[in-house]
């Protein structure tokens, strides 16, 4: 009977020892989390938790940032999510301003509260920052020299006649991260400028990709030489060994990476030990894995482990835009369909105008003539115009039209978005026709 008791004693020691090693996990035994991030990031973070918090299985939701904000607004009634996790702020501000996040303290300690101008963490504490990100261009090494093309170093480079068919991007109806450079383009230069440096751009792009991941993808293939692309896109690709770089343009921000929680979250516990666990030192430094290579928010790893990477706490990234957060959600929808209207539905249209330009001004370099220059400055200004003005995307009834998203150009909208889509898709076709034409005739005029 003693040997027994003793057995039952020593067994109850060593479990409660086995307690102690263990870290006090959620109780719950699930995890959803509704993400926009490729698997390359999401599987380290998934097994690396699931590994700290046995028996809490993490489910990986993979959707656009568009699409995601959609899902979670569509699936608020009943709602099965637990974590929204992506790139774009903007796409959290929509959510919070929807009342579909839920206010969470994070516990760790450590993290400043701003990242270079812009705050870390959203002030009303919905969203918090988990990593840092910038914009710019990546390119492949060996592309550039076989084409004998140059480094471009500023967004407006990509508008040169060297670089017709170079160049690839997603377009931020399709890519949260797309989204965040195309507005912060539009708030460094300004709404006319930039609109008309993106359909420079436009103009000299192969392709526009189907998701974010398919700019990198090219730029490692060789399939186009250049990509526009978020930082991590060009650090993870040239630490996996691809002939690759990356450069921040001038015309750059700063701006967190962040993770929420959804309102209403059925493993509530569980979510908030995750935020927990990738804000930990443990947690930042998976962001260091060459798949993945994203800028993490504890200055410290700078000083160490992340000493490739350029420090934002430290002046390293020269981010001259003060992303303005409010205004990209206030014309979030808008500036996608502009995009599309403009740019990726009338890709052949854009492309055609731009070459004809391109054509028409080195005919022109080589036999200078003044009516044709005058023809030729016309045409780029119909390239350039845009149907509405700033003002216009920002009035909340206007912007409150443009509720639906075209994956592809014959889907179909209906109502007043319709109307006003079909509007610009005359005016946008109408005046690239009369673009080329005009650059073609300004290019005859120098023979």
């Amino acid at each position: 009977m003693q040997a027994k008791l003793l057995r039952a004693v020593g067994l109850a020691a060593v479990l409660g020892l086995v307690m102690l090693a263990t870290p006090a996990r959620a109780m719950e035994d699930k995890l959803v989390v509704v993400t926009s991030f490729p698997k390359d990031l999401t599987n380290v973070f998934k097994e690396a938790f699931e590994k700290k918090y046995p028996g809490v299985k993490v489910e990986m939701l993979k959707k656009k940032t568009t699409a995601g904000v959609k899902y979670i607004q569509e699936t608020a009634s009943n709602n099965t999510s637990d974590i929204f996790w992506a790139s774009a702020p903007d796409a959290f501000e929509v959510l919070k301003g929807d009342g579909l996040l839920a206010k969470y303290d994070v516990k760790q300690q450590g993290i400043p509260a701003k990242i270079g101008a812009f705050p870390l963490n959203d002030p009303d504490g919905y969203y918090k920052g988990f990593a840092a990100s910038g914009y710019g261009i990546m390119w492949n090494t060996r592309y550039l020299k076989a084409k004998k093309l140059p480094v471009p170093q500023e967004w407006e480079e990509l508008a040169r006649p060297v670089y017709f068919g170079h160049v690839g991007m997603s377009a931020p109806s399709r890519s949260g991260t797309t989204h965040l450079t195309v507005e912060t383009v539009l708030q460094g230069l300004g709404w006319e400028k930039g609109w008309a440096l993106w359909k420079a751009i436009g103009g000299n792009l192969k392709t526009v990709t189907e998701r974010s991941f398919g700019v990198p993808s090219g730029v490692n293939s060789g399939d186009f030489g250049i990509g526009i692309v978020i930082d991590f896109f060009g650090f993870s690709s040239k630490a996996t060994g691809y002939p690759v770089d990356f450069r921040y343009p001038s015309t750059t921000a700063l701006v967190p990476a962040n993770i929420a929680i959804v309102k209403n979250a059925p493993h509530p516990k569980n979510a908030a030990a995750f935020i927990e666990f990738l804000l930990s030192p443990e947690g930042q430094e998976l962001l260091l894995d060459p798949k993945i290579q994203r800028l993490p928010v504890r200055p410290e790893l700078y000083e160490s482990k992340a000493k490739h990477l350029p420090n934002p706490f430290k002046g390293e990234i020269a981010a001259k835009v003060a992303f303005d957060v409010k205004k990209s959600k206030a014309r979030y929808n808008v500036v996608n369909s502009l995009f599309d209207v403009m740019i990726t539905y009338r890709l052949n249209d854009l492309k055609a105008a731009t070459k004809a330009i391109h054509d028409a001004a080195a005919a022109l370099k080589a036999k200078p003539n003044a009516e044709g220059e005058k023809l030729l400055a016309e045409a780029r200004a119909l390239v350039a115009a845009v149907p509405i003005d700033e003002a216009r995307s920002l009035d909340p009834a206007f912007a409150g039209v443009f509720k639906k998203k075209r994956k592809k150009a014959t889907d179909k909208i209906t109502g007043r978005q319709a109307e006003i889509e079909q509007q610009w898709d005359e005016m946008v076709r109408a005046n690239y026709a009369k673009a080329k034409e005009l650059a073609e005739k300004a290019a005859a005029m120098a023979r």
